[in-house]
Protein backbone atom coordinates (compact mmCIF):
# COMPACT_ATOMS: atom_id res chain seq x y z
CA UNK A 1 0.00 0.00 0.00
CA UNK A 2 1.28 3.51 -0.85
CA UNK A 3 0.84 6.39 1.57
CA UNK A 4 0.78 9.80 -0.09
CA UNK A 5 3.35 12.48 0.62
CA UNK A 6 0.53 14.70 1.87
CA UNK A 7 -0.46 12.11 4.49
CA UNK A 8 3.15 11.80 5.69
CA UNK A 9 3.58 15.57 5.76
CA UNK A 10 0.40 16.03 7.79
CA UNK A 11 1.53 13.35 10.19
CA UNK A 12 4.88 15.13 10.55
CA UNK A 13 3.15 18.38 11.41
CA UNK A 14 0.89 16.70 13.97
CA UNK A 15 3.83 15.01 15.62
CA UNK A 16 5.93 18.17 15.70
CA UNK A 17 3.10 20.13 17.30
CA UNK A 18 2.43 17.43 19.84
CA UNK A 19 6.11 16.96 20.60
CA UNK A 20 7.13 20.61 20.98
CA UNK A 21 9.75 20.69 23.74
CA UNK A 22 11.56 23.67 25.22
CA UNK A 23 14.29 21.39 26.52
CA UNK A 24 14.99 19.34 23.43
CA UNK A 25 14.97 20.85 19.97
CA UNK A 26 14.15 17.60 18.12
CA UNK A 27 12.11 16.94 15.01
CA UNK A 28 10.14 13.73 14.63
CA UNK A 29 9.55 12.48 11.14
CA UNK A 30 7.12 9.64 10.41
CA UNK A 31 7.88 7.61 7.32
CA UNK A 32 6.58 4.41 5.77
CA UNK A 33 8.99 1.78 4.57
CA UNK A 34 8.49 -0.48 1.58
CA UNK A 35 7.19 -3.18 3.90
CA UNK A 36 4.51 -0.74 5.21
CA UNK A 37 6.13 -0.57 8.65
CA UNK A 38 5.87 2.79 10.36
CA UNK A 39 9.05 4.13 11.87
CA UNK A 40 9.92 7.28 13.78
CA UNK A 41 13.26 8.89 13.02
CA UNK A 42 14.69 11.24 15.62
CA UNK A 43 17.11 13.89 14.34
CA UNK A 44 20.22 14.57 16.38
CA UNK A 45 19.78 17.39 18.93
CA UNK A 46 21.87 20.55 18.68
CA UNK A 47 25.17 20.55 20.53
CA UNK A 48 23.88 22.99 23.13
CA UNK A 49 21.07 20.70 24.18
CA UNK A 50 21.56 17.76 26.55
CA UNK A 51 21.49 14.27 25.12
CA UNK A 52 18.30 12.20 25.24
CA UNK A 53 19.81 9.96 27.90
CA UNK A 54 20.70 12.96 30.07
CA UNK A 55 17.16 14.30 29.90
CA UNK A 56 15.62 10.92 30.80
CA UNK A 57 17.49 10.79 34.09
CA UNK A 58 16.85 14.40 35.00
CA UNK A 59 14.09 15.79 37.19
CA UNK A 60 11.91 16.17 34.11
CA UNK A 61 11.55 12.41 33.62
CA UNK A 62 7.76 12.47 34.06
CA UNK A 63 7.52 15.17 31.41
CA UNK A 64 9.66 13.15 29.04
CA UNK A 65 7.50 10.05 29.59
CA UNK A 66 4.43 12.09 28.75
CA UNK A 67 6.11 13.31 25.59
CA UNK A 68 7.13 9.79 24.64
CA UNK A 69 3.53 8.62 25.09
CA UNK A 70 2.52 11.40 22.71
CA UNK A 71 4.86 9.93 20.09
CA UNK A 72 3.32 6.50 20.60
CA UNK A 73 -0.17 7.95 20.37
CA UNK A 74 0.73 9.73 17.14
CA UNK A 75 2.20 6.55 15.69
CA UNK A 76 -0.87 4.50 16.66
CA UNK A 77 -3.13 7.07 15.00
CA UNK A 78 -1.22 6.79 11.74
CA UNK A 79 -1.08 2.98 12.02
CA UNK A 80 -4.86 2.94 12.30
CA UNK A 81 -5.21 5.21 9.27
CA UNK A 82 -2.89 2.96 7.26
CA UNK A 83 -4.88 -0.16 8.24
CA UNK A 84 -8.19 1.46 7.32
CA UNK A 85 -6.75 2.57 3.97
CA UNK A 86 -5.47 -1.00 3.44
CA UNK A 87 -8.92 -2.44 4.12
CA UNK A 88 -10.52 -0.04 1.63
CA UNK A 89 -8.11 -0.96 -1.16
CA UNK A 90 -8.04 -4.71 -0.49
CA UNK A 91 -10.21 -6.93 -2.70
CA UNK A 92 -10.06 -10.67 -1.93
CA UNK A 93 -8.91 -13.05 -4.63
CA UNK A 94 -11.38 -15.83 -3.82
CA UNK A 95 -10.56 -19.44 -4.61
CA UNK A 96 -11.66 -22.45 -2.55
CA UNK A 97 -11.29 -26.18 -2.19
CA UNK A 98 -13.08 -28.79 -0.08
CA UNK A 99 -12.77 -32.39 1.03
CA UNK A 100 -14.96 -34.87 2.90
CA UNK A 101 -14.52 -38.31 4.42
CA UNK A 102 -16.88 -40.68 6.22
CA UNK A 103 -14.27 -41.27 8.90
CA UNK A 104 -15.06 -43.92 11.52
CA UNK A 105 -18.85 -43.60 11.14
CA UNK A 106 -21.20 -46.02 9.38
CA UNK A 107 -22.93 -43.25 7.42
CA UNK A 108 -22.03 -39.81 6.07
CA UNK A 109 -24.24 -37.17 7.71
CA UNK A 110 -22.24 -34.05 6.73
CA UNK A 111 -23.18 -31.72 3.87
CA UNK A 112 -21.55 -28.60 2.52
CA UNK A 113 -22.02 -25.74 0.03
CA UNK A 114 -19.11 -24.18 -1.87
CA UNK A 115 -19.83 -21.19 -4.15
CA UNK A 116 -16.92 -18.98 -5.19
CA UNK A 117 -19.10 -16.75 -7.42
CA UNK A 118 -22.42 -16.10 -5.70
CA UNK A 119 -23.76 -13.67 -8.30
CA UNK A 120 -23.60 -16.37 -10.96
CA UNK A 121 -25.81 -18.64 -8.83
CA UNK A 122 -28.52 -16.28 -7.57
CA UNK A 123 -28.50 -13.73 -10.41
CA UNK A 124 -30.88 -10.78 -9.92
CA UNK A 125 -31.63 -11.82 -6.32
CA UNK A 126 -28.25 -10.62 -5.24
CA UNK A 127 -26.74 -7.78 -7.24
CA UNK A 128 -23.22 -6.85 -6.26
CA UNK A 129 -20.36 -5.51 -8.40
CA UNK A 130 -17.92 -6.80 -5.80
CA UNK A 131 -16.58 -10.37 -5.55
CA UNK A 132 -19.13 -12.43 -3.64
CA UNK A 133 -19.07 -15.99 -2.32
CA UNK A 134 -21.12 -18.26 -0.06
CA UNK A 135 -20.06 -21.31 1.92
CA UNK A 136 -21.82 -23.55 4.42
CA UNK A 137 -21.29 -26.76 6.36
CA UNK A 138 -24.03 -28.85 7.97
CA UNK A 139 -23.33 -31.64 10.44
CA UNK A 140 -26.35 -33.91 10.75
CA UNK A 141 -27.28 -36.15 13.66
CA UNK A 142 -30.02 -38.72 14.01
CA UNK A 143 -29.56 -39.38 10.30
CA UNK A 144 -28.56 -37.31 7.24
CA UNK A 145 -32.05 -36.06 6.32
CA UNK A 146 -32.01 -32.68 8.12
CA UNK A 147 -28.59 -31.69 6.77
CA UNK A 148 -29.58 -32.78 3.25
CA UNK A 149 -32.84 -30.82 3.40
CA UNK A 150 -31.17 -27.58 4.50
CA UNK A 151 -28.52 -27.92 1.81
CA UNK A 152 -31.12 -28.51 -0.94
CA UNK A 153 -33.11 -25.47 0.13
CA UNK A 154 -30.26 -23.18 1.15
CA UNK A 155 -30.51 -20.78 -1.79
CA UNK A 156 -34.21 -20.32 -1.18
CA UNK A 157 -33.83 -20.00 2.58
CA UNK A 158 -30.85 -17.65 2.61
CA UNK A 159 -31.43 -15.56 -0.51
CA UNK A 160 -34.98 -15.83 -1.84
CA UNK A 161 -37.01 -15.76 1.40
CA UNK A 162 -34.64 -14.00 3.78
CA UNK A 163 -35.47 -10.33 2.99
CA UNK A 164 -32.03 -9.38 1.77
CA UNK A 165 -31.35 -5.65 2.09
CA UNK A 166 -31.96 -3.78 -1.15
CA UNK A 167 -29.66 -0.80 -0.68
CA UNK A 168 -27.20 0.71 -3.11
CA UNK A 169 -24.74 1.70 -0.40
CA UNK A 170 -23.09 -1.09 1.56
CA UNK A 171 -22.96 0.92 4.75
CA UNK A 172 -23.47 0.02 8.42
CA UNK A 173 -27.24 -0.10 7.96
CA UNK A 174 -26.89 -2.51 5.03
CA UNK A 175 -24.75 -4.96 6.98
CA UNK A 176 -27.00 -4.76 10.03
CA UNK A 177 -29.95 -5.69 7.81
CA UNK A 178 -27.86 -8.45 6.21
CA UNK A 179 -27.11 -9.90 9.65
CA UNK A 180 -30.81 -9.86 10.52
CA UNK A 181 -31.67 -11.62 7.25
CA UNK A 182 -29.21 -14.42 8.08
CA UNK A 183 -30.70 -14.86 11.54
CA UNK A 184 -34.11 -15.08 9.94
CA UNK A 185 -32.86 -17.69 7.45
CA UNK A 186 -31.64 -19.97 10.26
CA UNK A 187 -34.99 -19.73 12.05
CA UNK A 188 -36.91 -20.29 8.81
CA UNK A 189 -34.85 -23.42 8.15
CA UNK A 190 -35.60 -24.66 11.66
CA UNK A 191 -39.34 -24.07 11.24
CA UNK A 192 -39.30 -25.72 7.82
CA UNK A 193 -37.83 -28.87 9.37
CA UNK A 194 -40.66 -28.89 11.91
CA UNK A 195 -43.19 -29.21 9.07
CA UNK A 196 -41.16 -31.37 6.67
CA UNK A 197 -42.65 -34.88 6.64
CA UNK A 198 -39.54 -36.39 5.07
CA UNK A 199 -37.45 -35.39 8.09
CA UNK A 200 -38.00 -37.13 11.42
CA UNK A 201 -38.41 -35.03 14.57
CA UNK A 202 -35.50 -37.09 15.94
CA UNK A 203 -33.23 -35.69 13.24
CA UNK A 204 -31.32 -32.41 13.29
CA UNK A 205 -28.23 -30.61 12.05
CA UNK A 206 -25.77 -27.96 13.08
CA UNK A 207 -25.14 -25.20 10.55
CA UNK A 208 -22.47 -22.62 9.76
CA UNK A 209 -22.54 -20.18 6.86
CA UNK A 210 -19.94 -17.72 5.57
CA UNK A 211 -20.87 -14.92 3.19
CA UNK A 212 -18.19 -12.77 1.50
CA UNK A 213 -19.16 -9.46 -0.12
CA UNK A 214 -16.10 -7.69 -1.41
CA UNK A 215 -13.90 -7.20 1.63
CA UNK A 216 -16.74 -7.94 4.09
CA UNK A 217 -17.07 -11.34 5.79
CA UNK A 218 -20.18 -12.45 7.68
CA UNK A 219 -20.23 -15.77 9.57
CA UNK A 220 -23.37 -17.23 11.19
CA UNK A 221 -23.23 -20.36 13.34
CA UNK A 222 -25.56 -22.61 15.33
CA UNK A 223 -23.77 -25.66 16.73
CA UNK A 224 -20.18 -26.85 16.87
CA UNK A 225 -18.96 -26.31 13.31
CA UNK A 226 -16.24 -23.68 13.21
CA UNK A 227 -14.89 -20.94 10.95
CA UNK A 228 -11.30 -19.76 11.45
CA UNK A 229 -9.63 -16.82 9.71
CA UNK A 230 -5.87 -16.76 9.16
CA UNK A 231 -4.55 -13.26 9.80
CA UNK A 232 -0.81 -12.98 9.23
CA UNK A 233 -0.43 -16.60 10.30
CA UNK A 234 -2.51 -16.22 13.47
CA UNK A 235 -5.81 -18.10 13.90
CA UNK A 236 -8.84 -15.85 14.52
CA UNK A 237 -11.99 -17.75 15.48
CA UNK A 238 -15.01 -16.40 13.59
CA UNK A 239 -17.48 -18.61 15.47
CA UNK A 240 -18.06 -20.06 18.91
CA UNK A 241 -18.65 -23.78 19.49
CA UNK A 242 -22.10 -24.13 21.07
CA UNK A 243 -21.40 -26.98 23.44
CA UNK A 244 -22.81 -27.66 26.94
CA UNK A 245 -19.28 -27.21 28.30
CA UNK A 246 -19.21 -23.59 27.09
CA UNK A 247 -20.20 -21.65 30.22
CA UNK A 248 -22.45 -18.95 28.63
CA UNK A 249 -24.40 -21.69 26.81
CA UNK A 250 -24.66 -23.82 29.95
CA UNK A 251 -26.09 -20.88 31.87
CA UNK A 252 -28.58 -20.08 29.10
CA UNK A 253 -29.75 -23.71 28.95
CA UNK A 254 -30.15 -24.04 32.70
CA UNK A 255 -32.05 -20.73 32.97
CA UNK A 256 -34.58 -22.17 30.49
CA UNK A 257 -35.00 -25.38 32.51
CA UNK A 258 -32.65 -27.55 30.48
CA UNK A 259 -30.56 -30.24 32.14
CA UNK A 260 -26.95 -30.97 31.23
CA UNK A 261 -25.56 -34.35 32.18
CA UNK A 262 -21.96 -35.40 31.51
CA UNK A 263 -21.55 -32.73 28.82
CA UNK A 264 -24.80 -33.50 26.99
CA UNK A 265 -28.09 -31.64 26.64
CA UNK A 266 -30.38 -34.67 26.84
CA UNK A 267 -28.53 -36.84 24.28
CA UNK A 268 -27.06 -33.98 22.22
CA UNK A 269 -23.49 -32.69 22.46
CA UNK A 270 -24.58 -29.25 21.19
CA UNK A 271 -26.88 -26.56 22.57
CA UNK A 272 -27.93 -25.05 19.21
CA UNK A 273 -29.15 -26.91 16.14
CA UNK A 274 -31.77 -26.89 13.39
CA UNK A 275 -34.46 -29.54 13.72
CA UNK A 276 -34.50 -31.97 16.68
CA UNK A 277 -38.10 -31.02 17.33
CA UNK A 278 -38.58 -33.84 19.81
CA UNK A 279 -36.44 -31.73 22.18
CA UNK A 280 -38.03 -28.35 21.45
CA UNK A 281 -41.15 -26.75 22.81
CA UNK A 282 -43.91 -25.73 20.37
CA UNK A 283 -43.19 -22.91 17.93
CA UNK A 284 -43.01 -19.56 19.65
CA UNK A 285 -41.80 -20.99 22.96
CA UNK A 286 -38.32 -20.62 24.44
CA UNK A 287 -36.53 -23.96 24.43
CA UNK A 288 -33.12 -24.82 25.91
CA UNK A 289 -32.14 -26.11 22.43
CA UNK A 290 -32.38 -23.22 19.96
CA UNK A 291 -31.61 -22.58 16.28
CA UNK A 292 -30.73 -18.88 16.55
CA UNK A 293 -27.18 -18.33 15.29
CA UNK A 294 -24.37 -16.22 16.61
CA UNK A 295 -23.23 -13.82 13.88
CA UNK A 296 -19.81 -12.23 13.50
CA UNK A 297 -18.73 -9.72 10.89
CA UNK A 298 -15.27 -8.49 9.95
CA UNK A 299 -13.72 -6.21 7.34
CA UNK A 300 -11.03 -8.13 5.47
CA UNK A 301 -7.61 -6.61 4.81
CA UNK A 302 -4.48 -7.74 3.01
CA UNK A 303 -3.41 -9.41 6.29
CA UNK A 304 -6.24 -11.96 5.96
CA UNK A 305 -4.89 -14.91 4.01
CA UNK A 306 -7.56 -17.62 4.07
CA UNK A 307 -10.62 -18.98 5.86
CA UNK A 308 -11.15 -22.54 7.13
CA UNK A 309 -14.71 -23.81 7.60
CA UNK A 310 -15.13 -27.27 9.05
CA UNK A 311 -17.42 -29.64 10.93
CA UNK A 312 -16.45 -30.82 14.39
CA UNK A 313 -14.72 -33.94 13.07
CA UNK A 314 -11.80 -31.61 12.33
CA UNK A 315 -11.92 -29.55 15.52
CA UNK A 316 -12.31 -32.53 17.85
CA UNK A 317 -8.66 -33.41 17.26
CA UNK A 318 -6.87 -30.16 16.41
CA UNK A 319 -6.87 -26.55 17.53
CA UNK A 320 -7.67 -23.60 15.30
CA UNK A 321 -4.01 -22.54 15.26
CA UNK A 322 -2.83 -26.06 14.40
CA UNK A 323 -5.14 -26.13 11.37
CA UNK A 324 -4.16 -22.63 10.26
CA UNK A 325 -0.45 -23.43 10.45
CA UNK A 326 -0.96 -26.63 8.44
CA UNK A 327 -2.94 -24.88 5.69
CA UNK A 328 -0.57 -21.93 5.56
CA UNK A 329 2.43 -24.19 4.95
CA UNK A 330 0.49 -26.00 2.25
CA UNK A 331 -0.58 -22.85 0.42
CA UNK A 332 2.98 -21.56 0.43
CA UNK A 333 4.14 -24.83 -1.12
CA UNK A 334 1.52 -25.37 -3.81
CA UNK A 335 -1.17 -22.60 -3.57
CA UNK A 336 -3.95 -25.21 -3.90
CA UNK A 337 -6.89 -24.91 -1.41
CA UNK A 338 -8.26 -28.27 -2.59
CA UNK A 339 -5.04 -30.04 -1.65
CA UNK A 340 -4.96 -28.17 1.67
CA UNK A 341 -8.47 -29.43 2.46
CA UNK A 342 -7.36 -33.00 1.72
CA UNK A 343 -4.30 -32.56 3.93
CA UNK A 344 -6.45 -31.29 6.81
CA UNK A 345 -8.76 -34.31 6.59
CA UNK A 346 -5.81 -36.67 6.32
CA UNK A 347 -4.25 -35.12 9.43
CA UNK A 348 -7.51 -35.40 11.39
CA UNK A 349 -7.71 -39.10 10.47
CA UNK A 350 -4.12 -39.55 11.59
CA UNK A 351 -5.08 -37.96 14.91
CA UNK A 352 -7.85 -40.57 15.28
CA UNK A 353 -10.97 -38.45 14.88
CA UNK A 354 -14.14 -40.53 15.35
CA UNK A 355 -16.57 -38.38 13.34
CA UNK A 356 -17.41 -37.58 9.73
CA UNK A 357 -15.04 -35.04 8.19
CA UNK A 358 -15.90 -32.01 6.08
CA UNK A 359 -13.73 -28.94 5.51
CA UNK A 360 -13.60 -25.99 3.11
CA UNK A 361 -10.49 -23.86 2.63
CA UNK A 362 -11.15 -20.42 1.10
CA UNK A 363 -8.04 -18.61 -0.11
CA UNK A 364 -8.47 -14.84 0.14
CA UNK A 365 -5.10 -13.70 -1.20
CA UNK A 366 -2.19 -15.27 -3.01
CA UNK A 367 0.38 -16.61 -0.55
CA UNK A 368 3.85 -15.20 -0.32
CA UNK A 369 6.27 -17.18 -2.43
CA UNK A 370 9.37 -15.70 -0.79
CA UNK A 371 11.72 -18.49 0.21
CA UNK A 372 13.27 -17.67 3.53
CA UNK A 373 16.96 -18.53 3.54
CA UNK A 374 18.29 -19.98 6.75
CA UNK A 375 21.25 -18.07 8.17
CA UNK A 376 24.54 -19.49 6.99
CA UNK A 377 26.81 -21.04 9.53
CA UNK A 378 30.26 -19.49 9.82
CA UNK A 379 32.72 -21.37 7.70
CA UNK A 380 35.60 -23.05 9.45
CA UNK A 381 38.94 -22.39 7.87
CA UNK A 382 41.29 -25.33 8.24
CA UNK A 383 44.97 -24.51 8.20
CA UNK A 384 48.11 -26.41 9.04
CA UNK A 385 50.48 -25.37 11.81
CA UNK A 386 54.22 -25.55 11.69
CA UNK A 387 56.02 -27.72 14.22
CA UNK A 388 57.25 -24.59 16.03
CA UNK A 389 53.73 -23.17 16.26
CA UNK A 390 52.32 -26.43 17.59
CA UNK A 391 55.06 -26.48 20.23
CA UNK A 392 54.29 -22.93 21.36
CA UNK A 393 50.56 -23.67 21.46
CA UNK A 394 51.18 -26.77 23.54
CA UNK A 395 53.25 -24.72 26.00
CA UNK A 396 50.51 -22.15 26.34
CA UNK A 397 47.86 -24.80 26.98
CA UNK A 398 50.03 -26.51 29.59
CA UNK A 399 50.65 -23.18 31.36
CA UNK A 400 54.39 -23.10 30.73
Amino acid sequence: MIVSEKMVAEAEVICQKTMAMPVLDMKYRVCVSKEHNLQIDVASPPSSAPSFGEVCVSETISTEISRFESVVSCTETINKAVMESSAIKFVPDIHSGSHTDIGARDSMDDEHIQIDDLSAHVGPLFKSPLPSAFYAVFDGHGGPEAASYVKRNAMKLFFEDADLPQRKDMDAVFFRELENSHRKAFLQADHALAHEHSVSSLCGTTALTALILGRHLLVANAGDCRAVLCRNGVAVDMSQDHKPTYLPERRRVEQLGGHIDDGYLNDLSVTRALGDWYLKLPLGSSSPLIAEPDVQQVMLTEDDEFLIIGCDGIWDVMSSQYAVSLVRRGLRRHDDPQQCARELVKEALRLNTTDNLTVIVVRLSSPSRVVECSPQRPRLRICSLSEEARSRLRSLLEGN
